[in-house]
């Protein structure tokens, strides 16, 4: 199983607007930076997060992005879903993607064949339980 830029690259960008939550806004060229992250993509990225409501954006001078919960309010899972549509999409031994979404229907044209479809529901189970449990409040603290 994978994650996709767009979502590790979210995440590292909430987890540091988490760090300066309740500081007030942050530039996103700050975050960029500090994060080590591309701009033109974390732009794209952002906007993304904010049609979700996880960020809300600050226009002006001293403008920028803020997390629109407490960071003890946002999980991984809220992250992934809204950058992405979907929690966990799992492998198939078909070489294709299984498709199995955050609702569990497994959407995978040979899903009657396929003998691990119990096995990749469990795991999507499981990831999604872990994912959704750990806010962004668990990863500063660390």
């Amino acid at each position: 199983m994978r994650f996709s830029s767009k979502e590790l690259y979210g995440l590292r960008a909430m987890i540091e607007l988490a760090r300066h939550y309740p500081e007030g806004p942050v530039p996103l060229s700050n975050v960029a930076k500090a994060r080590d992250l591309p701009l033109p993509y974390l732009e794209q990225i952002a906007s993304s997060l904010r049609k979700a409501g996880l960020i809300e954006s600050i226009r002006g001078a001293r403008g920028g992005y803020k997390l629109s919960r407490a960071p003890g309010e946002i999980s991984i899972g809220d992250v992934f879903r809204a950058l992405e549509g979907r929690l966990v999409t799992l492998p198939c031994h078909l070489q294709e993607n299984c498709g199995i979404f955050e609702d569990a229907e497994c959407y995978c044209t040979k899903e009657v064949a396929c003998a691990a479809r119990d096995v990749w529901e469990q795991v999507h189970s499981l990831m999604s339980g872990v994912l959704d449990k750990i806010t962004l409040a668990d990863l500063i603290a660390q």
